[in-house]
């Protein structure tokens, strides 16, 4: 279970990372900013005409008699304004880093270069419009997964007391998983790891992605704080991405205690 505490500390060391490298974090924080504006609006615009459009796809329900329709299409658009916000929550991180490639990439590389022995970062050797098209194809399979496991927690949410408690702790783990997937992305991708690869070496380092993932994906549910933590995650994961794939760091940067445990099978992904 030390491995729940080396998660949340690659997750803090990124934030140090980069608070000691503000013009990299001036930069970082630019993809992020565009993203949150675009999903504020589609949210804001959902807000205003969501009762509309649930009035329009229920035209069954004209005839009913009041309070059951008004009660009706009110449950509708509540449980659509939710899920819009879940999707949000779930894909602002893919979003980010698509629009954001070419800064955290460099962000990543910078990092390599800090910790590395020699001085010297992995390289793709990839024309940039290559890197565009793995990092979109690879992020729209990890959000149809989440999107699974949310339609999934959304069903089981309606179960009475496991819905209420259990579901919603699973859900945040799961939420980790992927958030850690997609931030550790931008490292491993670069070292030629494809997807699959990917979540096979995430899934036998579970404990240590949710330490990671999970209080980064909770704190993404507070406004705002998500554009300004991105940064500091990118280089978290890219540090974490190193151990997982047992590369040596130069003397002197930090490895948290007990990181090199491994604990069990799979669960997630």
């Amino acid at each position: 279970m030390r491995d729940l505490g080396a998660g949340f500390h690659y997750l803090l060391k990124g934030q140090r990372w980069v608070a000691r490298h503000g013009k990299q974090y001036g930069f970082g924080l630019v993809p992020g900013l565009i993203t949150l504006v675009l999903y504020v609006g589609a949210l804001v615009a959902l807000a205003t005409w969501g009762e509309d459009a649930v009035s329009w796809a229920t035209p069954f329900s004209d005839d009913w008699s009041s309070p059951w329709r008004g009660l009706f299409r009110g449950f509708l658009t509540v449980v659509l304004f939710a899920l819009a916000l879940l999707l949000a929550v779930v894909t602002f991180t893919a979003v980010t880093l698509l629009i954001g490639q070419p800064f955290y990439e460099n962000l990543s590389e910078k990092v390599d270069r800090d910790v590395s022995p020699d001085g010297t970062a992995p390289e793709s050797g990839l024309p940039l419009w290559r890197e565009l098209w793995i990092s979109a194809r690879d992020s729209l399979r990890i959000v149809v997964r989440a999107l699974l496991w949310a339609v999934l927690l959304f069903a089981l949410g309606f179960v009475p007391v496991v819905g209420q408690t259990v579901v919603p702790v699973i859900g945040f783990f799961v939420t980790g998983f992927f958030l850690t997937e997609e931030l550790t992305a931008v490292a491993l991708q670069r070292r030629g790891v494809d997807l699959r690869a990917r979540l096979t070496l995430l899934r036998s380092r579970k404990t240590l992605v949710w330490g990671f993932g999970t209080p980064l994906g909770l704190s993404f549910l507070v406004p705002f704080v998500a554009v300004f933590l991105m940064p500091g995650a990118v280089a978290g994961a890219t540090l974490m991405a190193r151990e997982l794939l047992g590369e040596e760091t130069r003397d002197g940067a930090e490895e948290p205690e007990g990181s090199d445990e491994s604990d069990g099978e799979p669960v997630s992904g």
